[in-house]
């Protein structure tokens, strides 16, 4: 299992090895953010890994942060971006 920064599982994404071979690969680089952040990076991979100098946001003492919780899929719903934040928590964590 390949874990994202963030605790998706990224070898269960539709893009993996398409469009992105995960974030730890990319340095956060994945293909959405260069296409919508400012600085071309995951603004979650970028605070734990660039920033804290962790391996993921689980060895953050401040998760579920701000952007942590309000980083969604647009393609979710409020309901499921919600249960998503539970689980990517508990595997960060375990």
């Amino acid at each position: 299992m390949l874990l994202s920064a963030c605790g998706l599982i990224c070898d269960e994404c539709e893009f993996f090895g398409k469009e992105c071979n995960g974030c730890h690969a990319v340095k956060g680089q994945t293909f959405w953010a260069k296409e919508m952040m400012p600085n071309k990076t995951c603004p979650l991979y970028n605070c734990s890994v660039n920033e804290k100098g962790i391996k993921d946001c689980g060895a953050c003492h401040e998760l579920p942060c701000k952007t942590f919780r309000e980083m969604k899929d647009p393609n979710s719903t409020e309901e499921e971006h919600q249960q998503s934040l539970i689980v990517r928590v508990e595997r960060l964590k375990a």
